[in-house]
């Protein structure tokens, strides 16, 4: 069970920090769980189990993190194509509609980056930065990762069924196959790009100290979730913008010498930090009373600065480590061997 423990908790935090501590559930839908830690757990767990078997580093799992959130959105919810999506009148593909592609440009980066970052890199972040001693090795054998994989692939049929069962519409058939082509290209390029190496500076410059660091994410995904969708286009640009200047900053940041966990740490939570104070003029999605809601966000707000606060104190070398080898003697020699495998 410790062995397990890194990918059992990510399991469940992905769902809490995708739907929970965005404001979108209540508390009493807790048992929703049951639903959404198959696809967003899975989904979580599967990119960071691949990635970390194949030696690749963080540009890989946010590539697939990518994946999951087209995956989702184009064949799960169908969202991106929805004009209607759930009947709800949200339209959600008005502003910056593109005809010919059938989308709204401001809704497909919108949607895209909220689960490209939020669901699969913060909540993968926040997890590897509980567990330093294991940030960069596998957390499942060959047995978890396919038991994994099915769990996924069974989250992913019931949302899909739960949205057609509340709404008939279906796509046509050409936007599904872009989508899945998008999906296939991505994937490719993630295993392409460099595999992740050592700590080593390939500068004489020292990295930011990680509250710097905190503090540039927390503003950078604040401003993401402050730009008004009626901004249409200029929605769209300042959505790249903000996307553009913190990949520059972090792919400068990294090479430097000092970066590290808390580094990473510090970029987790600038964005679960945004989703908290967020959450609190975020409506559910499901009618709440506005007490309950209060409450729900107060909680949920708590819990994500205690993970923080947990975090850190891990980081700094807090508590004992969870070493595989302590309880099951040679588990780093066998996690090794299906690595290579």
């Amino acid at each position: 069970m410790r062995r397990v423990l890194p990918a059992i908790v990510l399991f469940f935090v992905a769902p809490l920090v995708s739907e929970f501590l965005l404001g979108d559930l209540p508390l009493t839908l807790l048992a929703a769980l049951v639903v959404l830690a198959p696809m967003y757990g899975g989904g979580a767990v599967l990119i960071r189990e691949v990635v970390r078997r194949t030696g690749y580093g963080w540009p890989s799992i946010i590539t697939l993190g990518l994946v999951f959130a087209i995956f989702e959105e184009a064949f799960t919810t169908q969202s991106l194509f929805n004009p209607n999506y759930l009947g709800l009148n949200l339209h959600l593909l008005q502003p910056a509609y593109i005809p010919t592609l059938g989308i709204g440009a401001w809704w497909t980066i919108y949607v895209l980056t909220l689960h490209t970052v939020w669901s699969i890199s913060t909540s993968i972040a926040l997890t590897e930065a509980l567990f330093p001693d294991r940030e960069t090795t596998p957390w499942l054998g060959r047995t978890g990762l396919i038991v994994t994989i099915l769990i996924f692939a069974f989250g992913a049929v019931v949302m899909t069924k739960i949205t057609l069962k509340g709404d008939y519409f279906v796509a046509p058939l050409h936007q599904f196959v872009s989508a899945g082509l998008v999906c296939v290209l991505l994937t490719i390029l993630a295993f392409r790009l460099p595999k992740a190496k050592a700590s080593s500076a390939s500068t004489s410059r020292t990295a930011p100290s990680p509250w710097i660091v905190g503090t540039a994410a927390l503003a950078a995904c604040s401003g993401f979730m402050l730009v008004p969708p009626a901004f249409g286009w200029m929605a769209v640009a300042a959505y790249l913008g903000l996307d553009l200047v913190m990949i520059v900053a972090v792919s400068i940041w990294s090479q430097r010498s000092g970066w590290n966990g808390r580094h990473r740490l510090a970029l987790a939570a600038g964005a679960a930090l945004t989703y908290a104070w967020h959450s609190f003029s975020q409506k559910p999605v499901v009618p709440v009373s506005a007490r309950l809601d209060r409450v729900s966000d107060i909680l949920f707000s708590l819990g994500a600065v205690f993970v923080i606060w947990m975090a850190a104190y891990r980081q700094r070398g807090g508590w004992p480590v969870l070493r595989p080898e302590a309880s099951d003697p040679g588990g780093s020699r066998n996690g090794s061997t299906e690595m290579r495998s």
